[in-house]
């Protein structure tokens, strides 16, 4: 499916920026998402025995979700902190802008990662261009070695993904602890509810984070994302499964609504009100990452009890007597039950 809203856009389907037999990336940033700010997506499948060559982000922290397979990541970052670990599906992984790092497909099956940058416009170095700007003797000094032992290195421009030669080499301390490695699928839901949870990425429970976060969303076909809006977040979807519906009101009072399918991804800007739902029976899990650490929303449920009954009848230009008696709500639910049938699914022409 192909929306016409300004706020959708695929990035399973979107063009490759790099491919080759060992993987394949894709990215959605400002120049082919004109809506983003500050934030982008990128999709990295690697098959096995497939390497993400080493490289660091110039201006982005990241944090990624592995989809699928089994995959490792080194990193170097200041302070010469050296960190090696293992991220399974249903994990994530942190790295600071600038550190250096590298993921590797260790496992059988092919592995897939969905990575947020704190940036529109992201930008990196790879490892290979980097060394291939400075010459034989500048590098010899360097690693204090004669400058001819750099004569074989090949000077072409640098491949996103390269293969390995032979087996993976798993350091034995790669499944300690990390305070890079997040595991989200594992953590009790903080918030569970009959038709739905939601498992938070952020930085009450992962002190790595800066300036993003995420949520595992899961709504079965009961449940709704209540309208809401993020006061000082943006929010960056990504669909991961189900068929979902949302609407998101801009400011100049257009009302956008539009269908959500696996490989979709949307944005929503700060403040701007927008809502949830699935469209089927098996329910929707979306991938969604925030612009800060530990995103806050206002709820419609809550902002019911926030004003009188005659203010809320003066607003709505509805007499009091005819105003429907809401729920008192001291704490906003994030999903609430959907006991009201699903508002027709319109039809493309």
């Amino acid at each position: 499916m192909t929306s016409s809203s300004p706020h959708v856009a695929s990035l399973i389907d979107s063009p490759d920026t790099f491919q080759n037999d060992g993987g394949r990336i894709s990215q959605l940033t400002r120049d082919d998402f004109p809506i983003l700010r500050r934030m982008s997506l990128k999709r990295i499948v690697l098959e096995p025995g497939a390497v993400r060559e080493p490289q660091w982000n110039v201006n982005a922290n990241q944090i990624a979700y592995v989809v699928r397979g089994t995959v490792l990541v080194s990193m170097l970052a200041t302070a010469d902190e050296f960190a090696s670990f293992v991220v399974q599906a249903g994990q994530m992984y942190h790295v600071a802008s600038g550190a250096i790092y590298h993921i590797e497909n260790v496992g059988e099956e092919t592995a897939e990662v969905i990575a947020s940058l704190r940036s529109a416009r992201p930008a990196h170095f790879s490892l290979q261009n980097s060394v291939n700007a400075m010459t034989d003797a500048v590098l010899g000094n360097t690693y204090d070695l004669p400058a001819s032992a750099f004569r074989p290195f090949d000077r072409h421009d640098a491949q996103q993904i390269v293969r390995r030669e032979g087996p993976a080499r798993i350091p034995d301390t790669a499944g300690l602890p990390n305070a890079h490695l997040f595991d989200v699928a594992g953590q009790i839901p903080p918030l569970s509810y009959a038709y739905g949870s939601a498992r938070l990425a952020r930085k009450q429970f992962w002190a790595a984070l800066d300036d993003l976060s995420m949520y595992s969303l899961e709504i079965g076909g009961t449940g709704m994302r209540e309208p809401h809006w993020h006061p000082v977040t943006a929010e960056l979807g990504y669909v991961q499964s189900g068929h979902a519906r949302m609407t998101v009101l801009d400011p100049d009072g257009t009302i956008d609504t539009y269908e959500l399918e696996p490989g979709d991804a949307y944005f929503i800007p700060r403040a701007y009100p927008h809502h949830i739902e699935s469209l089927g029976e098996e329910g929707i899990h979306f991938l969604i990452f925030f612009d800060q650490p530990t995103p806050g929303d206002i709820g419609y449920r809550a902002t019911a009890s926030a004003f009188s009954r005659e203010v809320l009848s003066a607003s709505f230009g509805v007499p009091e007597a005819q105003l429907p008696r809401f729920p008192f709500t001291p704490v906003d639910p994030l999903i609430v039950g959907r006991s009201n049938p699903v508002d027709p699914v319109e039809q493309a022409d």
